[in-house]
């Protein structure tokens, strides 16, 4: 029947879709971080720097103590809303949570998608597009040729004022972005209330689990929703596989 060979198509056009980008995604993102760590290894082993190896290791031990929680909060967080090609993107380009979520979930809603489908997958992809393009055409003409012009036309109180207002606000409009179109209140609610306790009645209590404070949020917040779930709406909240 025609609508079998449609959906058998379909199928497999995702299939090989899918495969092509976990392909070229793993080769990106291994010569990423060649490139990355070549310029630094290459002075370390041909420079007299005064370097040693446990010096590197102290230093990297440091980073890693304050940032590894992200390391694997950041991909389960970010998965459900953008899909595994649009994560190659994403952790490639940089800036997730202020420029590339945000355009993936305008995009979402404004095509009535829903995140965890195919179609908010596709979605967000072009949307990461669309936000790198503008960045990088951005940066060239207000960074590369009016970037000295505009440092020394803006006063400076209005630049410490952008400093402290605009990643808070940024953060705040994906918040709101994101409650609205994932229509969850009970997830909502559950979350609010585990950073608000997190913030103002551990980390008081507790100062040590500042540093860890964003995963243990995302980890009890994602306990909480699953055995406080709705459990008669599993089968309505599925996602199919095109929306």
């Amino acid at each position: 029947m025609p609508t079998t060979e449609t959906d058998s198509s379909t199928a497999a056009a995702l299939q090989a879709f899918e495969q092509t980008t976990a392909r070229w995604g793993r080769i990106t993102m291994g010569a990423g971080l060649l490139f990355s760590t070549a310029a630094p290894l290459y002075l370390l082993m041909t420079q007299d720097l005064g370097i040693t190896s446990g010096m590197v290791w102290v230093a990297f031990l440091s980073v890693a103590s304050v940032f590894f929680v992200f390391w694997f909060v950041e991909p389960i967080t970010y998965f459900p809303l953008l899909g595994a090609a649009s994560m190659y993107q994403a952790f490639m380009i940089g800036n997730i949570a202020n420029k590339l979520l945000p355009s993936a979930l305008v995009a979402q809603a404004t095509i009535g998608a829903s995140p965890g489908t195919k179609r908010g997958e596709f979605s967000a992809l072009m949307a990461i597009c669309g936000a790198a393009m503008v960045h990088v055409l951005s940066m060239l003409v207000f960074v590369g040729l009016l970037g000295t012009w505009l440092v020394s036309v803006i006063p400076a109180d209005i630049v410490d004022v952008a400093r402290l207002y605009i990643f808070p606000s940024i953060i705040g409009g994906v918040l709101v972005q994101l409650i609205a179109t994932m229509q969850q209140p009970r997830i909502t609610i559950i979350a609010i209330v585990v950073s608000v306790l997190m913030l103002f009645v551990l980390i008081p209590l507790v100062p040590a689990l500042a540093k860890l404070a964003t995963g243990i949020v995302v980890l009890v917040t994602a306990t909480l929703s699953w055995f406080l779930r709705a459990r008669g709406s599993e089968s309505d909240t599925t996602p199919t596989a095109i929306n």
